[in-house]
C-alpha cells in the first residue's frame, strides 16, 4: 500500500480474494457455449486464442519466478545483497490481477471493434509499425509519466507502493495500485490498437507484443544479472535499445535515476542515467561464487511439495505446506511431470535458498527425491549417491557444516550419516543429524511437573534418547511394544531402569513417539499431549487433543532472508535438526553428530538459547 493511497488504489476485485478469476466466467463461459453450440469451426482466431494468451503469460511469469530465486539462492551474480521477507511476498501476492485486467481489456477490445475478428495471423507492416510506436510514443510517454509519478503527490499516492521493494523480484513489475495500472494499460495498447484501426492488426503481433512486455518486465526485476557482456560487444548499440536487471535495480535502490521503460536512451538523452551503472552492471555480471559456511541437505517430501520449495510458487512456499490451495488440483499434472523429470535427470542436490545469521551463511540443498522413494528399497543406494556427492561437493568448498534433513539421515539409509563418516574419515565438513538439539527440544516441551509418560514406540536417535533422559530424571515411561522395551532397557543406565516399564494399568496424559499413528491417539484420554520424536508431525484425528509441532524452534529475528516456510512449520520456525547445523557452526564445534554419536543434549539447548533461537512454548 502507498504511504498515502489515492483513489482506486484497490483492486476492482480485491473483496472476492481467491474467488476473483471469477469475473472471467462470463467471457470463459461464451467461449464454451460457442464452442457446443457451433463448434470451433465459426469461432474466430482472435476470440480462441484470448484464455491460451492469459494462461501463457501466468506461466511465463512462473518461470521467471523460479528461475530469479534459484539464480539469487545461488548468489554468484546477485545485484542487491539484501533480503527478501514474508512481507513483500504478501504485498506481491496479487501479481496475477494484471492478467485478469489484461483479459478483461481484450475481451472488450473485441466487442468493441469489429475488424479484431477479421485480424490475420501475421502481417508484417503491422509488426513494423507495432515496433516503432513501442520505441517512439510508448517509451516516451512512459519515461515522462515515470518522472510524473515520482513526484511526492503520485508518489505518496500511488507509485511508492511498487517501490516499497527495495530488492525486486519479477512480480514486482507488476505490483502497483489499481489507477497505476490502468495508465499503464493506456499507454501499451498504443502498439497494438492503433494497427487494428489501420487495419495492419494480426493475432501474433499483438500476443508476442504482451510476452515481449512480460519478458522485459521480468528480467529487469530479477535481483541477478544475466545478460552476458559479449552481447553488448557484438552490438553496441544494443545498451541504447535495451537495459539490464541491474540498470533498472539502481531505479529502486536510488529512486531518482533510470527512469526508462526497457529502452535506456531516454535517460541517456534527459540526464538521468544513473553515473554508476555501468560499474554495477561489470560487477554482478562478473560475480563471485560465495560459500556458504553451514549447508542444510533437505529433499521434496510429497508430490506437491515441488511448488513450496522457495523456487516453486512463491505466495505457496511462504506458507506452511498443510495449508490448502485451492488450484492445486489443477496442476497436479505438472507435479507429477516434475517428479519423473527429477527421478530421470535428477543428478545432484540444488540450491534452494540462502541466508544469513549475521556473519554466518547459510544455504539449504536439495536432493531431487521424494518421501516415497526413500521407501523403495532399490532406491537406496542411488539416494545414498547423491547424499554422498553433495558431502563431498561441500567438502570441496570448505563449507564447513552439513546438517541432514528429513530422511537423508535414517538409520535404514546410511545409519545416521554413520556411512559416509566411515568410508571418508577425513572429511573437513562436519556432518550433523541434529538428534542432541531434537531430543533436547522435545525434553524441554514436556511439562516440568511430569510424572510419566507414555512412548509409542520409535527406533529414532531422538526417540531413544528422550525416553532415556526421562528415565534419568526419574519420569516413568510406560511401554507396550515388547522389542523396544527391552532395546530401551540396555541403553538405560542400571541405577534408572526402574522408571522404565512394560505396560501399566494407567494411562498417562503425555505420549511421545517417532509415529504417533491413529489407532494409538485414539487409545489415549481425553485431553492427552502428543509429542512427535520425528521430523514429519502425525495426522491429526482428535479435536479433543493437543498436538505439539514436530521438534522445532523460532529463529532469532536478526537472521535474513527468511521468506518461505520449512514444510509444515510456522513462519519463521525452523527444525530442531535444521538448526543444530547452525549451533555447530556458531561454536565452531569440530566433531560429527553422526551414527551413535550425539551432543551433550544440555549444552546444544543453552547454545541454542544463546545465539537466539526460541522454544515455540515461549514464542
Amino acid at each position: 500500500m502507498a504511504t498515502r493511497p489515492g483513489p482506486l488504489t484497490e483492486w476492482p476485485w480485491h473483496w472476492m480474494g481467491s474467488f476473483k478469476y471469477l469475473v472471467l466466467a462470463p467471457a470463459a463461459l461464451h467461449t464454451a457455449h460457442t464452442v457446443v453450440t457451433k463448434g470451433w469451426g465459426d469461432m474466430d482466431l482472435a476470440y480462441a486464442g484470448m484464455l491460451p494468451l492469459l494462461l501463457l503469460r501466468m506461466v511465463h511469469n512462473q518461470i521467471w519466478i523460479s528461475l530469479s530465486r534459484y539464480h539469487t539462492a545461488r548468489r554468484k551474480h546477485i545485484i542487491v545483497d539484501r533480503g527478501l521477507e514474508f512481507e513483500q511476498v504478501d504485498r506481491e501476492r496479487n501479481w496475477d490481477d494484471q492478467v485478469i485486467l489484461l483479459g478483461l481489456v481484450s475481451y472488450l477490445t473485441y466487442a468493441a471493434i469489429p475488424s479484431v475478428r477479421l485480424m490475420p495471423m501475421w502481417d508484417t507492416k503491422g509488426a513494423i509499425i507495432t515496433v516503432l510506436l513501442h520505441i517512439g510514443p510508448v517509451e516516451f510517454v512512459y519515461y515522462w509519466f515515470h518522472r510524473a509519478l515520482h513526484h511526492h503527490f503520485l508518489y505518496s499516492r500511488y507509485h511508492s507502493h511498487h517501490h516499497t521493494s527495495i530488492v525486486t523480484e519479477p512480480i514486482t513489475s507488476v505490483i502497483h495500485p489499481f489507477a497505476e495500472i490502468l495508465a499503464y494499460v493506456l499507454i501499451f495498447t498504443i502498439p497494438t490498437v492503433i494497427p487494428i484501426l489501420m487495419g495492419r492488426g494480426s493475432i501474433l503481433v499483438s500476443g508476442l507484443y504482451f510476452v515481449y512486455l512480460d519478458f522485459m518486465n521480468n528480467m529487469g526485476h530479477c535481483n541477478f544479472e544475466l545478460l552476458p557482456k559479449w552481447i553488448f560487444k557484438v552490438f553496441p548499440p544494443l545498451k541504447y535499445l535495451m537495459y539490464t536487471p541491474s540498470y533498472h535495480s539502481l531505479h529502486h535502490t536510488q529512486f531518482r535515476t533510470n527512469y526508462a521503460l526497457f529502452m535506456p536512451f531516454y535517460d541517456y538523452i534527459y540526464n538521468t542515467m544513473d553515473n554508476s551503472t555501468d560499474e554495477l552492471y561489470e560487477r554482478s555480471v562478473k560475480g563471485t561464487e560465495e560459500t556458504p559456511d553451514v549447508v542444510h541437505l533437505t529433499h521434496m517430501t510429497t508430490l506437491q511439495s515441488t511448488y513450496h520449495l522457495r523456487i516453486g510458487i512463491a505466495s505457496v512456499a511462504s506458507k506452511p505446506s498443510d495449508n490448502p490451495v485451492w488450484y492445486m488440483w489443477m496442476i497436479w499434472p505438472i507435479a507429477w511431470l516434475s517428479m519423473v523429470l527429477a527421478w530421470v535427470y535428477g543428478s545432484s542436490a540444488f540450491v534452494i535458498e540462502s541466508l544469513k545469521l549475521n556473519k554466518l551463511k547459510m544455504q539449504t540443498w536439495a536432493i531431487p527425491r521424494y518421501n516415497f522413494q526413500y521407501g523403495l528399497i532399490w532406491e537406496r543406494e542411488s539416494i545414498n549417491r547423491l547424499i554422498e556427492k553433495a558431502i563431498l561437493d561441500a567438502d570441496g568448498r570448505g563449507i564447513r557444516v552439513l546438517s541432514l534433513g528429513l530422511l537423508n539421515q535414517a538409520e535404514q539409509l546410511n545409519g545416521s550419516g554413520e556411512l559416509f563418516i566411515q568410508k571418508y574419515p577425513k572429511l573437513g565438513v562436519r556432518l550433523v543429524d541434529g538428534s542432541g538439539l531434537a531430543t533436547a527440544v522435545v525434553l524441554n516441551s514436556i511439562p516440568s511437573d511430569t510424572k510419566q509418560v507414555f512412548f509409542c514406540g520409535g527406533s529414532s536417535k531422538v526417540a531413544h534418547a528422550t525416553a532415556t533422559a526421562l528415565c534419568e530424571r526419574g519420569v516413568q515411561v510406560i511401554m507396550k511394544q515388547v522389542k523396544e522395551y527391552d532395546m530401551l532397557k540396555l541403553r538405560v543406565p542400571e541405577s534408572s531402569t526402574a522408571y522404565l516399564r512394560f505396560y501399566s494399568d494407567e494411562i498417562p496424559q503425555i505420549w511421545i513417539g517417532d509415529n504417533i499413528d491413529d489407532k494409538q491417539q485414539l487409545k489415549a484420554p481425553k485431553g492427552a499431549t502428543f509429542i512427535t520424536t520425528s521430523q514429519f508431525p502425525p495426522n491429526k484425528i482428535r479435536k479433543d487433543c493437543t498436538y505439539l509441532s514436530s521438534p522445532a524452534m523460532k529463529i532469532p529475528d536478526t537472521m535474513e532472508n527468511v521468506h518461505a516456510c520449512e514444510n509444515w512449520l510456522p513462519r519463521r520456525v525452523m527444525s530442531a535438526w535444521r538448526i543444530a547445523g547452525m549451533i555447530h557452526a556458531l561454536e565452531g564445534w569440530d566433531m560429527h553428530e553422526c551414527g551413535d554419536d550425539m551432543m551433550d543434549i544440555e549444552k546444544v539447548w543453552t547454545a541454542a538459547i544463546k545465539h537466539g533461537f526460541v522454544p515455540l512454548s515461549k514464542a
